[in-house]
């Protein structure tokens, strides 16, 4: 990190739900994709970033969202660098608290509005200041509602519906290689074996389905399993080896590429 750049970050008790405060200036990040639903807030400068085929800007007052397993990078826009809030919203809570409602995000991956951003902002100051539970909970609660009010609609995830045919069936064999054999040091051959097709077909197949190399995939994959092993208390060195990483530094060094943070602040952040 430069000597600008400085995180807060931290995890709600008994929720799926995690919130982050960040300046950075130098820091890019790798294209990745989150378990959860992710609303980021630009508090100052500009933030940019390819999501859904186009490269967008975020200033300051701007609300980004993604949805899960949805593709995405990010870097400052200039030299100032930007300082933002991103919240991390678990897909099931979104679920139990949209039960009721019409809607659900999100629809657009950036946009700007002021009753969303002030809820937006509401929820990341109840998890990070000296806030009530139910105080917690009820920011949450009107965010989502926020979301849901100014009419945003669910898009495609990324990752887990790719449109039919033989390339997304292609694609798809390949993400079940993937998905369960993500802790083995799988080759192109091994993926050739298991779909039948050749490796430029494969691998065109499966970045054009889920917008991310398979080696991306399976990286992530890995660093979902390392944060939850983290999560569960797991030592950051035994967390490491345990999700298929060379070691604490390997594992460090992707951990923030990914996700603006090291794993020992992750494993501090309850």
């Amino acid at each position: 990190m430069s000597e600008r750049e400085w995180v807060d970050y931290h995890r709600m008790p008994d929720r799926p739900v995690e919130v982050m405060h960040a300046h950075f200036d130098r820091h890019v990040y790798h294209p990745h994709a989150h378990e959860t639903y992710s609303f980021g807030l630009t508090e100052f400068g500009a933030q940019t970033f390819a999501c859904r085929g186009a490269t967008r800007t975020s200033a300051a007052g701007m609300v980004m969202a993604f949805n899960p397993d949805e593709p995405h990078d990010g870097h400052s826009h200039d030299e100032l660098g930007f300082t933002y809030w991103i919240a991390h919203i678990g897909s099931e809570l979104i679920t139990d608290l949209l039960s009721d409602r019409a809607g659900r995000p999100s629809g657009l991956p950036l946009f700007a509005d002021p009753v969303l951003s002030a809820a937006l902002q509401r929820l990341c100051l109840s998890l990070t200041g000296p806030a009530t539970e139910l105080a917690a909970d009820e920011a949450l609660a009107a965010t989502v509602a926020a979301l849901v009010q100014r009419g945003t609609r669910a898009v495609p995830q990324r990752l887990s519906t790719p449109q039919g045919g033989v390339t997304a069936e292609i694609a798809r064999q390949v993400r079940l290689v993937l998905d369960d054999r993500y802790l083995e040091s799988l080759s192109m051959d091994d993926l050739v074996e298991a779909t039948g097709s050749g490796r430029f077909v494969l691998y065109r197949a499966f970045r054009s389905a889920y917008g991310l190399a398979p080696s991306d995939y399976q990286r992530l994959l890995r660093l979902r399993a390392a944060r939850r092993l983290i999560a569960a208390g797991r030592p950051v060195g035994t967390a490491a080896v345990e999700a298929g990483f060379a070691d604490q530094a390997h594992l460090t060094r992707w951990f923030r590429r990914c996700y603006g943070i090291t794993p020992g602040v992750y494993l501090n952040a309850a």
